[in-house]
């Protein structure tokens, strides 16, 4: 994929993620292959960083959402330190973009409405499991989860007060394009209070 045209760098850039977002999707042959799977970046308030995949469940002019346990190592980092970059790869097309910018928890009734529409197993895991603690064993864990089946038996099970969503507002965007030779195509996006200035990089 080249870009020989530079009017990418006049177009509203999450839009272009979200064009690419949905061709790396009709390209993917592979349903064990989630192009929403991106990794996300943390850093501590030492600097110390982590990263991890998780998978995008949001993405739209206000940036891009993602879940967890408000418990785990990721939220930890976040609390201390509220910055965060994302990184896609798209193999199938050959397309690469890397976000940076503010972490902030999204609002309840919106991490309300996404646990409500996930698996009840999915569900009641989120309640068994003190993500990123110590476990003794694996029997351990599935203890926890069926005292859970039988604290929630019979009724819906609510969204746990320690789980719920983040959403990353993008202050930079990068998009990267697979080129012959090393000779890829770059677009860099910066963001101000007058909207978004983009670049094309070298390589």
């Amino acid at each position: 994929m080249t870009v020989t045209d530079d009017e990418v760098l006049h177009r509203d850039p999450l839009e272009w993620v979200g064009e690419l977002l949905q061709q790396a999707a009709d390209a993917e042959t592979d349903p064990a292959i989630d192009p929403m799977r991106v990794a996300l970046a943390t850093a501590d308030g030492n600097g110390q960083p982590a990263v991890r995949y998780v998978l995008l469940k949001g993405f739209g002019p206000a940036g891009f959402v993602f879940y967890t346990n408000y418990e785990s190592r990721k939220a930890e980092d976040l609390a201390a330190n509220p910055r965060a970059a994302l990184a896609f790869h798209w193999w199938n097309t050959g397309v690469q973009v890397r976000v940076q910018g503010t972490v902030a928890k999204i609002e309840g009734a919106e991490s309300d409405r996404y646990f409500a529409s996930r698996s009840r197993g999915s569900q009641l895991g989120a309640w068994a499991s003190a993500q990123s603690r110590p476990l003794a064993s694996r029997a351990q864990l599935e203890e926890l989860l069926e005292g859970t089946r039988k604290r929630f038996e019979g009724a819906e099970v609510p969204r746990p007060p320690h789980w719920g969503g983040y959403r990353l507002t993008p202050e930079r965007l990068e998009v990267w394009l697979d080129g012959d030779d090393r000779l890829h195509d770059r677009f860099a996006f910066e963001r101000s209070a007058e909207g978004w200035t983009g670049a094309r990089l070298a390589p």
